[in-house]
């Protein structure tokens, strides 16, 4: 997969470089426990780089209470 820009990821996090990391971090937590990968990539992918590449597609978005 290509490199995502992180003014793009940024875009998916309202503006929040620490929100980000949070979201990321939850994500590849779920991901490395056995949730199924939301977007199409190769299994030798770390789980931290698969949940930035499903924050930039969208699929996973920061909830606001």
């Amino acid at each position: 997969m290509p490199y995502v820009a992180l003014e793009k990821l940024l875009d998916k996090s309202d503006k929040s470089v620490y929100k980000l990391v949070i979201l990321a971090a939850k994500r590849a937590l779920e991901i490395a426990e056995g949730q199924p990968k939301l977007v199409e990539v190769d299994s030798a992918v770390k789980p931290s780089t698969v949940a930035l590449y499903e924050i930039a597609a969208g699929k996973v978005k920061y909830k606001t209470k």
